[in-house]
């Protein structure tokens, strides 16, 4: 059974800016940029589970995708998937999502 797809808002302006801040150099590499995240993105509707536990969470029901050098940060439950966050590697996640006012279950249904 597939899995519905959904991007959360805070998610989908991480992918936002990170293609805007691409685009500065390359309108081109970044729209290939975001094409590859909303692809990853879909193919969680048949393999969630592939991700690793998100180290920073330890709940296996926050999983994370490598696109390039961003985490793909994701929710699995039994019929949807939230992406919940998009974030470089570099960044240390906790200090963002805490300056941001976000958490791993704060921004779905």
């Amino acid at each position: 059974m597939a899995r519905k797809v959904k991007w959360t808002e805070a998610a989908w302006s991480d992918l936002e800016e990170a293609a805007d801040y691409i685009a500065r150099d390359s309108p081109h590499y970044a729209a290939a940029f975001v094409r590859e995240s909303r692809d990853a993105a879909r193919s969680l509707a048949y393999l969630a589970e592939r991700g690793r536990v998100v180290p920073e969470f330890d709940d296996t029901s926050i999983r994370e995708l490598f696109v390039r050098s961003y985490r793909l940060i994701y929710h699995v439950r039994v019929q949807m998937v939230y992406i919940i966050g998009f974030v470089h590697g570099a960044r240390n996640l906790h200090a963002f999502w805490e300056r941001e006012g976000r958490s791993p279950h704060g921004d779905i249904e």
